[in-house]
Order: C-alpha cells, then structure tokens, then sequence
C-alpha cells in the first residue's frame, strides 16, 4: 500500500463506523493563544472536549497535519539525524465526544491494524496506564493480548492532561516489534532504541481535574487517539526509516538527480543532508500554504529557519541555486490528492521559496567577509581560536552555516571556540523554546467561552435586516455577568437575534442604536471575541437595562453601506491584482474603514504607475458595467469544488457563505456587501507600499470617499495654478522651469558660503593654537552638510600643513562633529579616538579612521561651546 492508500484506509475505515471525516485544519491553531502551530490531531477539537463548542456530530476521523519545532527530540538540528522524527507529519485519529469510550477505541485500534491492515498481532506489545485495571481487562480478555506483552507504565508515559486543569486522563499505546535485527528492548526499560516502535496512543478522557488537582469523573468521557502516518507507512512498507517511504523518499529521489550523489550510497553527513530536505520541504510547503511569509518573528521566523536550515545542508550537496521550488513541485505531485492546496498554490509557493532563498544567497555574501575577519583576528591570537559566541552571532544573525564556518577555519589553520559556542547555542535554544511555546496572540476571555459554551450560536439576520425586535441574554462588565446595567454606563451585551455584524474579515464592527420602553443606548462597536458570538459595546444614554429585556435594534445603515461598498470593492480589487500581476497574488489582510479601505497582498515589487493604472481601470470597469454580486449559503466542500478563493491562511468551518460577482469573482466570505457593483461608483488607489518581505499594501477609496478626494485633489490643483499662474496642462513646465531656477540659485549661494567657509577657516588657522607641539583648529560653523565639512577638513589639513583641525557643526538640529589630522601628527593624535571623546561629550558616539573621522553629535547644542574651549585638554589627555 501507498502512504495515500493507507491515510485513505484509516479515513475510510472510521467512516464506515460512523465517524465525520473532518479535514485537516490549518497549521495555525484557531483561537488557540497557548500554541504556535497545530501539534496533534486533538487541537481542533479542544473546545469540543472541553463542551464549549457544541458539533453535529460526536465521533470524528482526521488526518492531521501538524509542526513540531521543540521539545523531546524535536529541536531543529537533530532532524535528519534519526529515523522518525520530524518537523512536519500527519496524524491519523479517530475522537469520541461523549459517545464510546475505552473498549471501543481498543476494539477499534485492533480491527484496524490487525484486520484490516494485516499486521501480526504477536508483535504488537500494549502499555497502559499504572492504576487503569479496566484497560488491561480489556486487552487481555476481550482482544486477547497475552499479559508479558501488556506493560504498566507510570504517570509520566500513560497519562494525558491538556493543561494543568480540565479534562485528562490515563493512556494506552500501542506498540509495534520491528525485529531482533533492530537494537532496542520491550517498553519499560531504560533502552529505546529502534526495535520497539510507539505506534498508536488511545486517551481515555475519563476525569476532570480541578485547581485544587482533584480528579473527577467527567459526566460524558471521551476518547482522542492519535497515529502518526509516517510510522505506519515505514511498518508497512516494511522500511526501518521513515525517510524510506514514498512519503518522503519522492524527494531524497529528486535530490540525487540535482546532485548526482547517491543516497546511502557511503557512510556520511550526506545522507543527513538528504532527509533534512525531505522533511523541512514538507514543512515549508505547508506553512506557506497555510498563509505564514518568512520573516523575523513568530511563525515567520519558524519558516525562515527551516527554510535555511534546508539550503544549509542543500549546499552540502553541492546545490547552490534556488531548489525549494522543485521540491514544492515534487511534493504537489506526491501528496496534492490529499491536499489539493498544494497543486492550487503551487505557484505562490514557488514564489515565496525563491524570493527567500534568494534573500539567503545575500546573507551568505554578507556573512562570508565577516568570517574572514574573524579568521583574520585568530590568526593575530596566540591559541590560533575564533571565539566561539562570535561564530554563533554569524549562524544566527546571518544565517552563516556552521559546517562552512568550519571549513573555512581549517582551511586556515584554526579553530573555532567549541565551548563558548555551544553555551551561545543552549541560550539561543532555550529562548527558542519559550518563544516557541505559543503564538502571542490574545487569549478568549474564560466569560466568552463560558458563554458560547451556555447560549450556542447567536441568529445574526444583519445581512438582510438592519433593524429587528431581540432581546438582551446577558449584560458584561470587566468579565462579570451583571444583573442590571444603569444610564452611563459602558457594558457588553449579547443580544439574539442581531443585525449588528460583528467585526470580522477586516471589516469593522456595526455602529447604532438599541431602544426599549424605558430606555436607549447607543451602539459603539460590534466584535467576535469567539467563533458563534457577536458581542456589542454600548453606551447607556438614559434608563436602566436588564437581562431578558425586549429591545429594538437599529443599525447605523450609512455607516453599514459605506463598509459595504469598501467591501465589495476589495474583492474586485483582488481579481484585478491578479489579472494584472500574476496568480501568485493572495490576501494576506486587510482593513475596512467607513471612509477608506486598506488591502494587503502577496507579491514581489512594487506596482509601477502602469500597472496601478491598470488595476484601478479593471475595478471601475466591473463598477461601470453594474455587475450582481450574489451570496449563497454552502459547504466548504461544494464551495471549493466550485472554484471558491479562500483567504490565505483562514479557517473556515464546515458551512461557509459564498460571495460571487458576475462569472470572475468566487470568494468564500462573511462580510457585508453591496447587492451590485454599480453601488461603489468609484474607486481609487491612494497609494502602495511595502508592509513586510513578499507583502504589498494598497491603501484606497471607493464610493462617496472616492469622490470627495478627487473633488479636493482637483480643488488643490486650480490652487496650484493660481500661484503659478499657468492654464491647464501647463503646471508641470512651470513647475519644472522654477525648479531649474531654485537648483541654480542654490548652486550659486553654495559656491559664496563655500567661499565663505574657506575665508573663515583659513583666518582661523592663522590664529591657531597649539598644545603639546600639535597645532590644532577647533571651529563651530553651522548650516553645513557633511559632505562640505568634509572639503572644509581637507582644505584646513593642506593649510595647516601639520596639525589637527576639528569642526562642529548643526544643521536642521542634529550636530556633526569631523575631526582631520595631518599625516606628520597621526603618531600622537587619532582622529577615530578624538571625535569619540568629542560627540560622547555632546550626547553622541562616533569613531573612524586615525586620519579622519566623523560622528554624529547628539542634541545637546548648549555645550558646544564648552566643549570647544576643552579641546586642548582632550588632546593632551589623550587620543
């Protein structure tokens, strides 16, 4: 069987015993502050155990992509290094929510391996938790597994918990015997080894544990199981590796062709380089997928460092040119069935991996002259050693590899600093894992939750109605349920129904009102702190509101309409961007205010005139031609196979609303839009930009914005006019013309100042002075740059024949400090030394060569003149 044929027979098998197959969700948890990537099969379904998140359904099936970066053999550089572990896997599971429980997650676990996929049950080994007699019964009883194959093990190995309090419970893994020939003992020894493989662990949620950490017995217990498909796949392909399978072997293949090496051919680093390409290929090609750019922090910054540690060992063997392309392209071919978002997305992928390795191929250019620095110093050193911490800063600022480091000292004859090294690397790991222990984002406050765990799903009915009848559930203030709120007063309230959209999609909250007999409130913002609630701040204008009151809402229908058309908008602009630049264009976010809206996109460089032009014509021909725009109700599945543009990196649940305009645009949305195109009447780009690496932003208006901007824009230009006095079309010469004007006005008021400078400079080399026989100018002249201080500093070197001149000068409000000494001087006065001593004196720092140097001054002009009349001291003192 293919790895595919066995993800497709688990899936299957569990759909014929009533589970919902459920696809896999994004790499990036939802809503799950603790966690930076999704790291288990469970993690989407958290809220469900916990009750929170109610579902159609109580058994479920998955395979799982999920990032693993840290923790028990899972650092980055120990990947490749050993048969099973890995960055990026998948993990089969099956889920009972409150359904069965222990004996038919075991009955199940054997059917599966040993009936259907035929694995010899007497090399199958158990472990269950130390106190669980009832799992052992079962196992031994009922499946029929022999007690010297059944081990008890302790808290740590067969008990889970999903943090310190909530539901936990005992575990039982399922082991597999991979032969004699494989070194290793029986599960409860010390020895791990390769022989005896953990296949399968079944938890048992059976207890819920309070803060004082008493277990209790959970009224529905549940079952989360998790297998990871990579080892499932070596066992029945009958391979000792992982690496082996057609999972990852496609690309270790693909890699032989590029280099010409054989895998396993000899003993060597080699073939560590070989599966570290396999498995970081995977791992990129799925968090790019999944809408994560490189970059220097939080996930991005995970990427970008998977992503060089892959062209690190690429370079290894011998590949020097972008490759992760390719390997995307291998890997569309082997998986793209099982996530068709890798064919979809091949291109933007292929995009973003070059662009960054390009990056890469720069940072070495950069790296590689510091390297011989370093050489260089350690040659000078008596122990012949370059500092260790200094060689990490290299891998870690530029991402210089450590085995090319260490090529190029031993081609020296040196060595780098093991010991400092290796403390610099711990560091750096330990940071890393604390870094990597969550995504920084904001946590669902426990009343929310509470909350949507008690009310359900709030009926919003804003996309057709925009004033309704509802009434008051609850009112909250500073996370406290209130039993009464008084006139003005600020509190949250959740309402059902509600035309009041909450902000979502980029697209701000609804403003408006709220009225009942005895009262109103004003509605100040509209949000979704969790996925089924719409909760609204209001602001009580007179009365007192109480839970269960009957209110009238009423939407702010203007304000609605204007986020309505930046709405719509946005989605022609998307469609346009892409016709213009490429299919590699993808939402990475976006902003809708009422007056403005701000689009964020993926691309490379930014738009010339023309192809602004371009993208703002499309959109406005679609506003003239007053297109439908229609939403439809669907599943996510329907949605996709009808050609549906998801937003890049979003989770979606099982329904989704569909927004279509004409036969172009097809995009899976929750916002508000305009019935037609037509509705917008005008759009314009304001301007583009760069927010991040391979990110783009539009800033632009459409509708009544659009409008008022061009009537001001054209009201500014007859300003123009009138104070060049020129007609229509003859702005620019005029302006052109006076520029020339000011250039050469400029130019003549530069040549007398320079004249000037020369003049006054020369009277006071004249009247120099002189300490320790070195003859020295000091000068404040304000109003010059730092290229004419530099020509006063030559000229006063020439004139003074032997010496030191020094100039202060402020200009705009930033002082400069240069400092020339003459070649006969140098062995007594060092120029990098003394503008040190002076810009440290005024608030600054600076340094340079011994002959010249020049420093930024800081801002405490005050002292200028104090420190000009202690130039003497400083350079009798020293420099």
């Amino acid at each position: 069987m293919t790895g595919n044929q066995i993800r497709s027979a688990f899936l299957d098998f569990f759909s014929n015993k009533n589970h919902q197959l459920i696809r896999s969700s994004s790499l990036i948890p939802l809503s799950d502050p603790t966690l930076l990537f999704t790291n288990a099969g469970m993690v989407q379904f958290k809220d469900v155990f916990t009750g929170i998140d109610k579902r159609n359904y109580n058994r479920a099936t998955t395979s799982q992509k999920c990032l693993r970066v840290s923790g028990k053999h899972n650092d980055l550089e120990n990947v490749g290094r050993t048969a099973r572990h890995h960055t990026f896997f998948e993990m089969l599971g099956n889920f009972s929510f409150g359904d069965y429980f222990k004996e038919s997650a075991i009955e199940f676990a054997w059917e599966f391996l040993v009936g259907r996929l035929g694995l010899d049950s007497e090399r199958i080994w158990v472990t269950v938790f130390l106190e669980d007699d009832e799992a052992e019964e079962i196992w031994s009883k009922k499946i029929g597994v022999p007690s010297e194959r059944i081990v008890r093990m302790g808290e740590k190995d067969n008990f889970w918990s999903m943090g310190e309090t909530g539901p936990c419970g005992p575990c039982s893994e399922l082991i597999f015997d991979q032969g004699p020939e494989l070194h290793g003992s029986p599960p409860g020894t010390d020895d791990d080894g390769d022989r005896f493989l953990e296949l399968w662990n079944l938890v048992f949620m059976q207890y819920d544990r309070d803060s004082d950490g008493n277990l209790n017995l959970l009224p529905k217990p549940s079952v989360d199981t998790g297998m990871g498909l990579e080892r499932l796949v070596s066992i029945l392909q009958g391979e000792n590796s992982n690496f082996h399978t057609d999972l990852l072997m496609p690309v270790i293949k693909f890699s032989e062709d590029k280099t010409g090496i054989r895998y396993e051919e000899s003993e060597s680093d080699t073939d560590v380089s070989f599966r570290v390409i396999a498995d970081h290929s995977r791992a990129i090609s799925f968090l790019i997928c999944d809408g994560i750019m490189p970059s220097n922090e939080g996930r991005g910054y995970v990427l970008r460092k998977i992503a060089r540690r892959a062209m690190r060992h690429a370079r290894v063997l011998g590949i020097k040119d972008p490759f992760l392309s390719e390997t995307a392209s291998v890997l569309s071919e082997t998986m793209g069935s099982a996530y068709p978002e890798l064919r979809e997305n091949l291109n933007y992928i292929s995009k973003i991996s070059i662009v960054e390795e390009e990056r890469f191929s720069k940072t070495l250019a950069q790296g590689q002259p510091r390297m011989d620095e370093l050489c260089d110093k350690a040659r000078e050193s008596d122990d012949k050693i370059i500092p260790g911490e200094e060689v990490f800063t290299l891998l870690d600022t530029y991402g210089y590899p450590l085995d090319l480091a260490i090529e190029t000292s031993l081609s020296k004859g040196l060595k780098i600093g093991q010991e400092s090294f290796d403390m610099a690397m711990n560091n750096q790991r330990e940071r890393a894992r604390s870094f990597w222990k969550g995504s920084g984002e904001l946590a669902v406050d426990a009343i929310w939750k509470k909350l949507e765990g008690a009310i359900g799903n709030i009926d919003f009915q804003g996309y057709s109605k925009l004033s309704i009848p509802s009434k008051v559930l609850t009112i909250v203030k500073d996370s406290v349920e209130l039993k009464e709120a008084e006139s003005g007063l600020e509190v949250d309230i959740l309402i059902n129904p509600s035309p009041f959209y909450a902000e979502s999609g980029g697209q701000e909250g609804d403003q408006g009102r709220i009225e009942w007999d005895s009262g109103s409130a004003i509605v100040l913002d509209t949000k979704k702190p969790s996925t089924n609630l719409n909760v609204i701040r209001i602001l009580i204008e007179r009365g007192e509101l109480l839970p269960s009151q009957e209110i009238l809402t009423k939407v702010d229908d203007l304000r609605r309409t204007k986020l309505s058309v930046n709405h719509t908008a946005t989605h022609l602009l998307q469609y346009a961007l892409r016709e213009v630049l490429g299919d590699h264009v993808k939402q990475a976010g976006s902003h809708l205010f009422p007056d403005r809206l701000r689009f964020d996109f993926t691309h490379f460089a930014s738009l010339s005139e023309y192809e602004r032009e371009q993208v703002e014509d499309i959109v406005n021909q679609f506003i003239m031609q007053n297109r439908e725009v229609v939403t439809r109700e669907m599943s996510l599945d329907d949605a996709l196979s009808i050609g549906a543009t998801a937003l890049f990196g979003e989770r979606y649940g099982d329904d989704v609303r569909v927004v279509s305009i004409g036969d172009f645009s097809t995009e899976l949305c929750g916002g508000t839009h305009v019935n037609n195109t037509g509705r917008i009447g005008l759009f314009r780009i304001l301007q583009e930009s760069s927010v991040a690496s391979g990110v783009r932003r539009i800033e632009a208006l459409a509708g009544v914005s659009a409008l008022l901007n061009s009537r001001v824009e054209q009201r500014k230009l007859h300003e123009i006019r009138q104070v060049l006095k020129s007609g229509p079309d003859e702005e620019v010469n005029r302006v052109e013309e006076l520029l020339e004007r000011s250039k050469n006005l400029e130019k003549e008021l530069s040549t007398v100042r320079s004249r000037e400078s020369t003049t006054e400079l020369e009277n006071q080399i004249e009247n120099h002075e002189e300490i320790d026989g070195v003859r020295f100018v000091a000068i404040r002249h304000d109003g010059v740059d730092s290229k004419e201080i530099r020509r006063l500093i030559d000229v006063g070197k020439s004139k003074i024949k032997s010496g030191v001149i020094i100039i202060i000068s402020v200009l705009e409000g930033k002082i400069s400090v240069a400092v020339g000494v003459t070649k006969d001087t140098l062995d007594r006065v060092h120029a990098g030394k003394l503008v040190g001593k002076i810009a440290s004196s005024l608030g600054g720092k600076g340094g340079g060569r011994p002959d010249f140097a020049q420093a930024g001054g800081g801002k405490d002009i005050e002292k200028i003149d104090e420190v000009l009349s202690s130039i003497s001291t400083l350079i009798h003192d020293g420099s």
